[in-house]
């Protein structure tokens, strides 16, 4: 989820291009009015993705939805660079868009584009190439293996058209133009939503059949970027390569925090399924089942870090430190009263998304673990959502990377091992999410601190 990164882009292109919104009035109301409406792409997306492994459960064979599982985590890799390279658009063209200076915004937009293709192209061969080896680390083996790879040699050649509608939705983020930013998701989710179940059981192309379609998905997406920003804001200025070494040191200033702290997630996502993977395919098929349901569950969640961003963005660059410290604790009030109507829905929906995901043995017991008794604890996974949003919009951005890298690391392994080792199965499910509760609190702690220091800083006397 390389999603709570977005918090850097909300907190930067919203300021830049709106009026200060933020500043007056009741800050849980503009957190539920932000988050709601930050969650509807990132909900297509997410209910896409729930569509297509839940297709591909349809198949009967727990090998092929323990691979949907195995190249999502891989595939996140490329997912992080995108997101990275949308972030430094949407700083980087917000700023100069904030001056008046359009011209400079595109010439940001194309050199953005440029790198983006230096970069995923080399990445999608690499992928495309080492794929079964890369999933041989990964733990997978046998039939998993084999259609992962093939899934992820479909996909990776269409990485780089990825990487360019994400760079042009964020660009037009930069302007402001949110429904057309939106319209980049939601034309991939609906495309992707249609050409599934005809790619999958139309033509009986089984897990192939769903790479296709998320191929397919992507070019349809590229094209409604590029559309707006050709026909309504200039297009792209000329290649220079002078323009572009001048413009790299801005731009890897944005682009390698943003880049490291996404990919924390994979990682962490790698090291887990590495402990799964010594399990039978049936229980890896229920891991994949839970990182489907997580995102379209905890929706709102993975909103609330980019609709927070603005609002202590906006109210720092006013100093009104107390009304920052009443949005991060607001902010964590509806964390916790999203996460306590979520839990019993996903605890008494236990057994019926079982059934349509074919989950059986094991399988069903780690998902009946995950609804009954992780779900609560993803309160904390909120905190620090919440968390990296302030340290993005406070002037520490870096410290939301070292604080996810600990988390995806040291949060999981220690947790992942200790726990294997005296409980088996059960202590792999649950030992991790200790490591959530701890770098929650740890999350809360780190924002409060830094509200005191800003405000040290800048000499005032709010509180």
């Amino acid at each position: 989820m390389p999603v709570p990164a977005t918090a850097s882009i909300s907190g930067i292109y919203i300021i830049a291009t709106q009026p200060a919104i933020f500043l007056t009035g009741n800050p849980l109301r503009h957190i539920t009015t932000m988050t709601l409406t930050a969650s509807v792409g990132l909900l297509t997306v997410f209910i896409v993705d729930f569509a297509d492994l839940f297709y591909i459960a349809q198949l009967g064979d727990s090998a092929l939805t323990a691979a949907m599982g195995f190249a999502a985590t891989i595939l996140f890799f490329g997912t992080a660079f995108n997101i990275g390279l949308m972030i430094a658009t949407s700083a980087l063209s917000a700023r100069r868009i904030g001056q008046g200076d359009t011209a400079y915004a595109r010439r940001y937009l194309t050199n953005i584009m440029a790198l983006s293709i230096l970069l995923m192209v080399p990445l999608a061969i690499l992928f495309f190439i080492f794929a079964p080896e890369i999933l041989d680390l990964a733990g997978a083996d046998g039939a998993a293996n084999a259609a992962a790879t093939g899934y992820i040699r479909i996909v990776a050649p269409f990485m780089p058209f990825s990487v360019a509608a994400m760079v042009c939705s964020g660009f037009l983020r930069a302007h402001g133009a949110a429904r057309r930013a939106m319209n980049v998701t939601l034309s991939l989710g609906i495309t992707n939503a249609i050409l599934d179940p005809i790619f999958i059981f139309g033509f009986d192309l089984g897990i192939n059949g769903a790479a296709m379609a998320t191929a397919c998905a992507t070019l349809v997406s590229m094209g409604v970027a590029l559309f707006p920003i050709l026909k309504f804001y200039g297009g792209f200025e000329r290649f220079s390569l002078d323009n572009f070494k001048t413009d790299l040191g801005p731009i890897q200033a944005i682009l390698i925090p943003a880049i490291l702290t996404n990919v924390a997630t994979p990682v962490g996502g790698f090291i887990s399924y590495r402990f799964i993977a010594e399990y039978p395919d049936d229980v890896i098929a229920s891991f994949a089942v839970v990182g489907r349901v997580v995102p379209v569950a905890f929706c709102l969640l993975f909103s609330l870090s980019g609709a927070v961003g603005p609002i202590i963005g906006q109210n720092f660059g006013a100093h009104q430190f107390d009304r920052i410290r009443l949005t991060i604790k607001q902010a964590m009030g509806f964390a916790l009263g999203y996460t306590l109507l979520i839990w019993p829905l996903l605890y008494f929906l236990s057994d019926p998304i079982s059934d349509a995901f074919n989950l059986v043995g094991d399988g069903r017991h780690v998902f009946w673990l995950f609804a009954a008794l992780l779900t609560p604890l993803f309160f904390f996974n909120g905190i620090l959502f919440i968390a990296n949003a302030a340290c993005n919009n406070l002037e520490r951005p870096r410290w939301s990377m070292y604080m996810n890298w600990a988390r995806n690391t040291i949060g999981i392994l220690p947790f992942l091992w200790i726990g294997g080792t005296y409980y088996g199965l059960e202590g792999i499910v649950l030992g991790p999410a200790i490591g959530g509760v701890l770098f929650g609190i740890l999350g809360f702690w780190v924002a409060r601190h830094l509200v005191d220091i800003q405000e040290k800083l800048y000499g005032e006397t709010s509180r």
